[in-house]
């Protein structure tokens, strides 16, 4: 039998396909870590359990191999018929049997991987609208999953940290919601310094004299920027260190 592969030969997607899946292997580990009843405990998102973590990635990767089947036949799929439906969708899906919750990422990670194995390497500049309304190459699917794998898995609540996921993955996440902040003005006299690195990293819209300056490990910044805490980071006010490390500017 010939092996199936990928249609694309693109480096960078390769890469960047080779990224996704092994976060989705990794939510995998942290998942089939958890007993069944483990399921019902909290993930660190507020009002969400560890089920609800669960579902959201497993119709994340039905909605991406929309967007995927749209890519490929040129018919509009999109990811979620509307906002209600998606929330609906999860809601639902934290209250399957633990058995068909696992079957659920399971099934749809294999689906979303097939889909993107088979897309016709032309197919990848295919344009498709996520479900902010961004018209992007279907080739951003690959950062939009891998996006949710990674901090998702830290987000079961198993012991997983920012420091698991690599480092490109990181940067990416790093300027995705910075890239936001300054859309949306909202980061308007911050600068974030990432520490332990030559050079330094710095983001943000501020020069080096702005009056609030976050600093600390790449992981740590990462981790900050995306609500989920401030450990590893410091806060300067107008060069006076802060006891306090203020919340981040809403990212999503």
């Amino acid at each position: 039998m010939v092996a199936r592969h990928d249609q694309t030969s693109d480096p960078q997607l390769l890469e960047s396909l080779l990224q996704a899946r092994r976060g989705t292997a990794f939510f995998a580990r942290k998942l089939n870590e958890l007993s069944d009843a483990d399921l019902d405990g909290p993930s660190l998102l507020p009002g969400w359990s560890r089920r609800h973590v669960t579902a959201h990635i497993g119709y994340n990767a039905r909605a991406i191999a929309r967007l995927i089947e749209w890519a490929a036949t040129g018919v509009e799929t999109p990811m979620y018929a509307s906002t209600e439906i998606r929330d609906h969708e999860i809601n639902f899906g934290a209250t399957l049997p633990a058995i068909a919750l696992r079957h659920l990422f399971d099934h749809s990670a294999v689906h979303l991987n097939v889909e993107w194995r088979d897309l016709p390497a032309d197919a990848w500049h295919h344009k498709v609208k996520t479900a902010q309304g961004r018209i992007v190459p279907a080739e951003e699917t690959v950062w939009m999953r891998t996006r949710e794998v990674w901090t998702h898995a830290v987000d079961l609540n198993n012991g997983a940290t920012f420091s698991d996921i690599p480092a490109p993955v990181l940067e990416r996440l790093l300027k995705d919601i910075t890239g936001a902040w300054k859309t949306r003005g909202t980061d308007t006299g911050l600068l974030v310094k990432v520490t332990g690195r030559q050079p330094e990293l710095e983001v943000g819209s501020a020069g080096p004299d702005a009056p609030l300056v976050i600093s600390g490990p790449l992981a740590g910044v990462a981790r900050w920027a995306t609500g989920r805490g401030t450990d590893g980071v410091t806060a300067t006010q107008n060069g006076a260190p802060l006891d306090t490390v203020p919340a981040a500017p809403k990212w999503i």
